[in-house]
């Protein structure tokens, strides 16, 4: 019978968090050198949930010793690892080279240093709620929705609880505190989701920051009070 949710996190959660870390990218590891898509995902965990490393080699090495057969794959038995680009007769020896680097990473202590992301999944890892506000206000049909940019900035602000909106506005802080050059913000707000260019005249980073004041802004400036408030 296929995973339940709660089998397949014990199983797989982090196993499957490391495949992740490789969309779009290649998974050119060796023995040697981690990929790029590797040291990203080392990175991200290494300074936000450690401990989730050895989860990681262990679910790794496990699935790499236990390949599973088409039949239980088919069935929903076992996690099915999404094609990386690689043979699949390449797959299990590409597994055990990663849970190598993160038993090698873990023993050694070889951190990789603070950084900008450098992946998609490393970005939307680092900056979740950045995403949600970008990718879903900021899509290509955003002019069709809101008249204009700020007119989104403040739908998110009143349609989002607002713990998840002070979290945004941390994550806008800390991107800027990136200090990167003006095309590696647009990189950035692409790759959290933004599908429309900053309004005239701003660049990326400009816009940021007027985004993460007007989020901050006590909400009586956004207008008048609800019919029948205070009466």
């Amino acid at each position: 019978m296929p995973l339940s949710p709660l089998e397949h996190d014990r199983r797989y959660g982090e196993l499957d968090q490391v495949i992740r870390a490789y969309a779009g990218q290649p998974a050119d590891d060796t023995p040697d050198k981690p990929s790029h898509a590797l040291t990203a995902y080392l990175r991200h965990t290494w300074h936000t949930r450690p401990s989730a490393l050895a989860v990681a080699e262990q679910q790794l090495r496990a699935y790499a010793e236990n390949p599973p057969g088409r039949l239980r794959l088919r069935l929903g038995e076992f996690y099915a690892v999404p094609d990386v680009g690689l043979p699949e007769s390449d797959v299990q020896q590409w597994l055990f080279c990663l849970a190598d680097h993160l038993k090698h990473s873990i023993e050694e202590g070889e951190v990789p240093p603070p950084a900008a992301p450098a992946t998609h999944w490393e970005w939307h890892a680092r900056f979740p709620e950045l995403g949600q506000f970008l990718g879903g206000w900021f899509s290509q049909d955003m002019p069709d929705e809101f008249d204009d940019h700020d007119a989104a900035v403040d739908d998110y602000r009143a349609s989002t609880d607002p713990q998840l909106v002070a979290r945004a506005v941390g994550e806008l802080h800390e991107l800027l505190a990136l200090d990167l050059d003006e095309s590696d913000y647009a990189l950035a707000v692409a790759e959290l989701g933004m599908e429309v260019d900053p309004p005239t005249p701003y660049a990326p980073s400009g816009w940021l920051a007027l985004a993460a004041d007007r989020l901050t802004r006590p909400r009586a400036e956004y207008g008048p009070p609800p019919h029948g408030a205070g009466e």
